[in-house]
């Protein structure tokens, strides 16, 4: 067993002001994308056929719609999905997100709203927008779960692993340090396999698809090993969580936007 790295919440203060590393993570997630998309333009990567270079310019503007939607979305996503009732109580904690409390699905769902927002605006296709925007987003699903971590939330299921640990408000037992599983998985493998392929590849819709795919798999196993919300539990069969559900519907569109890629022409 591992002792748990009890770690002061505030990252660092300027007088009265104070950012709390959960906060953080989320703008080390942000400033990550933000270089590695401005990095590959300045590359001049080629893109899709019949798709016209992005400029520094336009992903500046869609990025203020994407942390816009990520920020909204997620928050919202865990009051209405997870949480409704803390919202009944107290409205105003919807907005107190260094609290903690993000669901990666309000912000997806955000996320695509921009997506369609910017798509209206722009003149590009959604996939366009999609395909070039999801290499981006597992740092920042890294990040997040890192803040988890730090927030001593959304532990993992008790285990006798070596590396177990007695989490804050977890009571006595060891458990899986589930967050940083995720972090391995849905940040760093996602992240590596989601850029090596829109590097390579030349069919539209792919990226996407491989994006919905993965992560889909990835939380649907990483649910398994992280203790659901005490107020909602398993749903069914004593392992079936609300993020499994809710994750279903993103694999089925990542197999019908992969083999779309796959039965279109290059």
């Amino acid at each position: 067993m591992i002792s748990y790295p009890t770690i002061d919440p505030i990252a660092f203060s300027l007088g009265p002001l104070h950012l709390r590393w959960y906060g953080f993570m989320y703008l080390l997630g942000f400033l990550s994308a933000w270089l590695l998309a401005r990095g590959r333009i300045r590359r001049g990567r080629r893109p899709l056929p019949g798709v016209r270079p992005w400029t520094t310019a336009e992903f500046d503007d869609l990025a203020t719609w994407v942390f816009l939607g990520v920020i909204a979305g997620a928050r919202v996503g865990y009051v209405l999905f997870y949480d409704l009732f803390m919202f009944f109580e107290d409205p105003l904690e919807l907005f107190r997100i260094w609290h903690g409390g993000m669901s990666f699905h309000g912000g997806f769902l955000g996320v695509l709203l921009a997506f369609w927002y910017f798509a209206r605006r722009s003149g590009r296709s959604f996939l366009e927008i999609s395909d070039f925007i999801a290499p981006l987003i597992p740092p920042g699903l890294f990040f997040g779960r890192i803040g988890n971590f730090i927030n001593a939330e959304h532990w993992g299921t008790p285990s006798n692993l070596p590396w177990a640990m007695i989490f804050p408000g977890a009571g006595p037992l060891p458990r899986h340090p589930s967050q940083l599983y995720e972090a391995a998985l849905e940040g760093f493998v996602l992240f590596v396999i989601l850029w090596a392929a829109s590097s390579r590849t030349r069919r539209k819709g792919l990226v996407s698809g491989l994006f919905a795919l993965l992560y889909g798999i990835f939380r649907c196993v990483m649910e398994l090993v992280r203790e659901p919300d005490a107020h909602i539990g398993y749903l069914a069969f004593g392992w079936l969580t609300l993020g499994q559900l809710l994750t279903v519907p993103l694999v089925l569109v990542g197999v019908w936007l992969i083999a779309r890629a796959y039965n279109s022409e290059e």
